[in-house]
């Protein structure tokens, strides 16, 4: 099994249902593949030479799981409120070095 991080953007319409995040967490803890995951507050982006990239969504959220690849992690998607709200998803391995 590798490891993978979800992570959700800041443009869904209306993700905010508690329920719906009540029910998609317990999937995940019911998958057995669920290792955690968090909100993510307000920053600020950095770059020495002060050039920050235009048009980068703000990220909101990571959710960590373990899949035998990039198609098994996509199967998390499913119920995701973000998701299901239109928003993005942006799911990267995290290669064990």
């Amino acid at each position: 099994m590798k490891d993978f991080i979800l992570l959700m953007h800041d443009d869904a319409v209306r993700a905010e249902d508690g329920a719906a995040w009540d029910a998609y967490f317990g999937a995940l803890h019911r998958s057995g593949c669920f290792d955690g995951g968090s909100s993510i507050g307000a920053g600020r982006r950095f770059r020495k030479d002060g050039a920050i990239g235009a048009g980068a969504l703000p990220v909101t959220g990571s959710i960590r799981v373990r899949a035998a690849d990039l198609a098994g992690a996509e199967a998390f998607l499913s119920g995701n409120p973000v998701y299901e709200a239109g928003g993005t998803i942006e799911i990267r391995e995290l290669p064990r070095d």
